[in-house]
Formats: C-alpha cells, sequence, structure tokens
C-alpha cells in the first residue's frame, strides 16, 4: 500500500507540473518549492530549538494562529517554522511575523521527507486540522519528534473509518496527541483504537475574542448608524443580497444597512447598489452629509471584524453557495446571526442554532418572518443575543489547553 502511496504522490507532482504550464496556482505551486532545500539549509540555524507548525492553507493558519502566538509568548526559546501546502495560505502569510521561516511544504516523496525532518530536526510538530501526509509523518516519528494534530475534527465517511482505512488510521497512531474539537470525533476515533485523544475544543473561538478585544473604531460606521439599530450583511453574495435587499426595498426605515460584500470590485460594488430602489452610501467616499441614508456598502478590505460591534444583527453571507463564512466574529459581540441553508458542515453554525444565537432561512419569506421577530420582539432579540455571546464564551479555551498539554509532556 505505501508503495501505491508514493506512486500517487509522484502523479500528482507530476500534475502539478504539468498544470503550471497554463495555470497560476499550480504555478505558484511549482515555483515556490523550487530550491527549497537550499533556502531552508539557509534558514535554519542548527543550534536552535524549532517547533514546525503546518496549515494546509489559510483557513488551516486562522486556526492555527492562537496556537502558534501562544507558543511564541510563553515558550520564546523556541524557533517557529510555518509551512503551507497551498498558494493561498502562503502568498497571503508568507510575511506573516509571528514565525521565523514561512515556507512551502516539500511534496510528501520519502527523500523529500526525510531530507525536510533532517535540514528542520523540529523538537515538536504541530499539523492543524488536517492533511496527513504520510512519509513527512513517519519521517518526523523516526526522527523522535513529538507529533501533535490540533483543532481536528472527524467523520464517518473519511477513509480512516472504511474497511481499507487501516494504512491511514495507522499514521494517527505516530502522534503523541491528537487533539479533537468535539468529543464525537473522540468516540469515532475508539472505533479504530485510536486513543490518543483530547477533547480540547476549537481555537477559532480564542482568535475571534483575541480579535475583537482589538478591534478599531470606524468612525464613519458610527456616524452613519446614528442612534439606530444596524443590520450588518458579512461577506455577502449574490444569494443572500437579493434576498437581504428585497426586505430593505419594503421596510428600509426599520433598521440601517450595511453591506460588507465578500467581493469588492468595482463591477461587484454597482451591481450590489443597483438592487436598491433608495439612495446608497459607499463607505470609501462617505461623509456626514449621508448620515440620513439608509444602506451602506463596504468597498474596502479589513474593517469586517472591527464592524461587527456596531452591529445589532448580522447576516452572513455564502449559504447559498458553497458554505458560509465566518459567523463566530459576529457572535463574540453577542450579535444574533443570520445564514443561508448550506451550513451543516460547520458545528459552530449547527450549534449556534441550536442554542438559540442562530437561524438559517432558505427563501425571502423565511428570510422576512425571521428578520422581523429579531427587529421588532425585543424579548426574542435579548434572548438571541445572550444566547450568541454565551455560546462564545463557552467554547473559548482551547488554546491554553492545547498548549499546556505539550509543553507539560514535551
Amino acid at each position: 500500500m505505501g508503495l501505491f502511496y508514493n506512486i500517487g504522490i509522484l502523479l500528482y507532482t507530476a500534475s502539478i507540473y504539468f498544470a503550471s504550464i497554463f495555470n497560476r496556482k499550480a504555478r505558484l505551486m511549482v515555483e515556490g518549492r523550487r530550491g527549497w532545500k537550499k533556502r531552508l539549509l539557509a534558514a535554519i540555524k542548527p543550534d536552535d530549538r524549532y517547533i514546525w507548525v503546518h496549515c494546509a492553507s489559510l483557513g488551516e493558519f486562522e486556526q492555527g494562529r492562537p496556537v502558534i502566538e501562544e507558543i511564541r509568548t510563553s515558550h520564546p526559546e523556541y524557533k517557529i517554522l510555518i509551512t503551507f501546502f497551498s498558494p493561498s495560505g502562503f502568498e497571503v502569510r508568507k510575511n506573516y511575523p509571528g514565525a521565523d521561516i514561512i515556507c512551502y511544504l516539500p511534496y510528501d516523496t520519502p527523500t523529500n521527507a526525510k531530507k525536510f525532518i533532517e535540514l528542520v530536526h523540529p523538537e515538536i510538530a504541530i499539523i492543524v486540522k488536517y492533511e496527513f501526509w504520510r512519509n513527512l509523518i513517519y519521517a518526523a516519528h523516526r526522527n523522535g519528534t513529538k507529533l501533535y494534530l490540533i483543532s481536528a475534527i472527524f467523520r464517518e465517511n473519511q477513509h480512516f473509518f472504511k474497511g481499507y482505512g487501516t494504512f491511514f488510521a495507522k499514521m494517527l497512531e505516530k502522534f503523541d496527541t491528537i487533539f479533537v474539537q468535539d468529543s464525537d470525533s473522540a468516540s469515532l476515533l475508539k472505533t479504530i483504537s485510536v486513543k490518543n485523544v483530547v477533547v480540547a475544543g476549537d481555537t477559532r473561538f480564542d482568535r475571534v475574542v483575541r480579535i475583537a478585544a482589538e478591534a478599531r473604531d470606524i468612525p464613519k460606521l458610527e456616524s452613519f448608524r446614528g442612534d439606530e439599530k444596524l443590520f450588518l450583511c458579512g461577506s455577502s453574495w449574490h444569494g443572500d443580497e437579493t434576498i437581504t435587499a428585497r426586505y430593505i426595498n419594503n421596510e428600509p426605515f426599520k433598521m440601517k444597512w450595511v453591506f460588507a460584500p465578500h467581493e469588492i470590485s468595482h463591477t461587484n460594488i454597482e451591481r450590489l447598489a443597483g438592487l436598491f430602489k433608495i439612495p446608497v452610501a459607499r463607505f470609501s467616499t462617505y461623509t456626514d452629509e449621508q448620515k440620513d441614508f439608509r444602506v451602506m456598502i463596504i468597498d474596502n478590505i479589513g474593517l469586517l471584524s472591527s464592524a461587527y460591534r456596531y452591529a445589532t444583527i448580522a447576516a452572513i453571507g455564502g449559504g447559498f453557495g458553497k458554505g458560509i463564512h465566518n459567523i463566530l466574529e459576529a457572535a463574540c459581540w453577542g450579535v444574533p446571526v443570520m445564514f443561508g441553508p448550506n451550513h451543516s458542515k460547520f458545528r459552530e453554525a449547527v450549534e449556534l442554532k441550536e442554542v438559540g444565537g442562530a437561524v438559517s432561512f432558505s427563501d425571502y419569506e423565511e428570510f422576512r418572518v425571521l428578520a422581523d421577530r429579531w427587529i421588532d420582539n425585543l424579548p426574542a432579540y435579548n434572548a438571541a443575543s445572550g444566547a450568541a455571546g454565551e455560546y462564545i464564551k463557552n467554547n473559548t479555551g482551547a488554546t491554553k489547553t492545547i498548549v499546556d498539554y505539550i509543553f507539560n509532556r514535551a
């Protein structure tokens, strides 16, 4: 089976090289890994103690970031090396100041894995959430590296739990500890006799609490909101926007309305503005003379997490596409959230609905009924707001659990 795995890695690598001829992402993957041994050799200092953290992409980085930053603060004796598999992670975070070295993970051939571990000689390796590269895991284990998997979620449909899954399950045995997000994952792992498991929770809760603590003031939003309630559509997409815009066109004076679309190109901003029958302010050109406008579009990046502090209710986009965006950034302010139907794979969305801090809608009529309930019924709103804030509070602490556990046993 190992032979077939290695052949598969070689074929995959060859396909990336071929795709790089015409695909930008593949080209970045090839160019980013070119000369990786020479660059690592120049960057690594043999006498330093390294912790290697691997993140598949940007989402996994944000999941692991609280742990990285806690280690950086509490254990400065270690140098931190972060690897990414995908350009969407590396290109965005290649200058992240919380690490000493940031690079692409080499393709998982036996030779690459052996050389990577020899060069880095990590004392501790932390893999965030998933991406199980067999040769790298085995090479690290043979090196005596302490191996940890953090913020992991396991589901029955994964290959570990299939009839042919023994080959893959053996990789999990190489980890010193697997930190899972929920008890369901721990129970699944027990069915395949993986016992080195700790239910630690989800580090993203710690991350959003820290982001909220560092939120900046946004005077333009404060001016626009005035003394009214504000409905914020965060990371909105077409499907969410058309429903919300229809409601606004019927009920413009119920609240102030702010959209922070996922895509902020000029074309998309103009399309979004065209959905409304009333004047629309753009954040970039907003003045106090427009404070009586009912709708604003945020046409800048980097404001959304701070903008939620001004919201009364939030609608999070993506639920009519592949899946919803981050709902925790809103909920941590005690802001109840609404989202579309495609959210079942997001544990936090399901749980927040269960405790009453979120609702989902599939069409305009559902949206209207749910929005009216929170806008017009203060006791219902207060209950939802309290549930959202309490949900965040009750789920923080995973970072401390993980870091304390690692360094009490490393």
